[in-house]
């Protein structure tokens, strides 16, 4: 299974990315800013989704929001 960015790109265990767009989150009075960087990714079962640590907050990321740093 090969996951993929917004760019075309091929992520992989371990690699920062970009949030290109800011995102509203659930429960939170302020979202995630476009330009956050999230390093140490981890990769889940499904190609359009991985894992990071996004403000001290492990949070779920669709890859059509993130493009490789």
């Amino acid at each position: 299974m090969e996951v993929r960015d917004s760019n075309g790109n091929i992520l992989s265990e371990g690699d920062s990315v970009i949030i290109i767009k800011s995102l509203p989150v659930k429960g939170t009075p302020k979202g995630i800013k476009q330009g956050t960087v999230v390093k140490n990714i981890r990769l889940t079962d499904s190609e359009h989704e991985i894992e990071g640590k996004v403000e001290k907050t492990m949070m779920v990321l669709k890859t059509m929001f993130v493009k490789k740093a």
